[in-house]
């Protein structure tokens, strides 16, 4: 039976050196205090609105106070995807 062939694996070479590039980190402080505002206040929205029976906090509203309030919490929610 005849010999398959050896096959030579080409020798690895590195690449090129590159000049380091610098990361750029942003400072995000500012996420969590957002963040936290955002859910309180929804949240507070929410609490004032049953407490008042729908007299506050905008009785022109009605029950989209609710969705205010959960609009304040969504927008924490989306606030938080920027935390590192």
């Amino acid at each position: 039976m005849p010999k398959s062939r050896i096959r030579k694996k080409a020798d690895f070479t590195p690449p090129p050196a590159k000049q380091a590039t610098s990361i750029k980190l942003t400072n995000r402080s500012w996420v969590a205090p957002v963040m936290l505002a955002l859910f309180l206040i929804g949240l507070a929205w929410i609490v004032v609105f049953y407490v008042t029976e729908g007299d506050l906090p905008i009785s022109a509203l009605g029950n989209w106070n609710i969705v205010v309030g959960f609009g304040f919490i969504a927008g924490g929610f989306g606030v938080s995807t920027q935390w590192k």
